[in-house]
């Protein structure tokens, strides 16, 4: 397996009241606003991420994700990650440093899903936040709401998920950990990694291209998800559903929406993954535990909203 894609870095989400968002991502979820942009984006990050930012907020007249990004080892491997890409036949679009405040050049394509990913190198550290690189204590006492951790990764649906896992998995060095699977085999999710992570990017088979589901955080228990649902109720957040667990992933979760009507999720628990791990399969008749193990069965908002 190929190795050098490290972790998710960042993920641009398109907002349709920059001010509203700000409120929800940061005083309610509690990341932490980092910087802003002459172009008007909000930079924000989760308290236990090194890089400066992990989550870009972008005002538009749409809501959804614009693009995810992937961070590399360096940037010797950059360039070679990008030569695989060309040589697969995809086609890239290189952006300089900078386009990104404080981030380095940036490697982006086109998923067959019509998704935009991007890799890079290169990001200014500013350290975990609230807390010391030396004899640190074991939380900033000043975060906000639900004091979530990281950006953790994204769930995206799409047409070609097939393309998609040999882009990933063939090309990217990503490992398929979990899978739901149709009589006749074919796949109708998958969830990769390229850590020690249950999953760091997953994608459910849908006929419409480039859907956001959600982009998910991670807590550091399911006390923490908990008062998250407390929070929601207190603000009036729209909640999708939870707390409840998975089956899939096994992690402990409630899912809610920002204001612009994209869906987030935290989430704490999970499992780990090696190499040698073979691919967990759950059949299609038992997506619904698969999903939410508790309740057995899927609402119609998890399967049809989306931005």
């Amino acid at each position: 397996m190929k190795k050098g894609v490290m972790r998710p870095g960042h993920v641009q989400i398109r907002v349709l009241d920059l001010d509203e968002a700000v409120k929800h991502y940061a005083d309610l979820m509690g990341l932490i606003e980092m910087d802003r942009d002459d172009q008007g984006r909000v930079y924000l990050k989760g308290w236990t991420e090194v890089d400066k930012f992990s989550v870009v907020l972008r005002e538009a007249d749409e809501a959804g994700m614009d693009f995810m990004a992937f961070k590399v080892a360096d940037e010797a491997t950059l360039d070679s990650l990008a030569q695989d890409l060309r040589d697969y036949g995809l086609e890239l679009t290189e952006l300089p440093a900078g386009d990104l405040k404080d981030c380095g050049r940036r490697i982006q394509f086109t998923a067959p899903t019509g998704h935009h990913f991007e890799l890079f190198a290169t990001k200014e550290q500013t350290g975990k936040w609230g807390v010391s690189n030396r004899n640190p204590e074991a939380w900033p006492r000043d975060a906000k709401g639900m004091k979530a951790t990281r950006f953790d990764h994204c769930l995206l649906y799409g047409d070609d998920i097939d393309g998609v896992l040999d882009i990933f998995t063939n090309v990217l060095g990503f490992q398929l950990v979990e899978q739901v699977v149709e009589p006749d085999g074919n796949k109708i999710a998958i969830f990769m990694a390229c850590s020690m992570k249950e999953h760091d990017i997953a994608f459910i088979r849908q006929p419409m291209k480039d859907k956001f589901h959600h982009a998910s955080f991670f807590l550091e228990s399911w006390e923490d998800v908990l008062k998250a649902g407390d929070l929601l109720s207190m603000t009036d957040t729209p909640i999708d559903i939870g707390p409840t667990r998975h089956g899939l992933t096994h992690g402990t979760t409630i899912y809610f929406f920002d204001p612009s009507g994209n869906r987030c999720e935290v989430f704490s628990g999970g499992d780990y993954t090696y190499p040698d791990h073979p691919v967990i399969t759950w059949d299609a008749e038992q997506l619904g535990k698969a999903i939410f193990y508790h309740d057995r069965e899927l609402n119609e908002r998890f399967l049809t909203v989306v931005t």
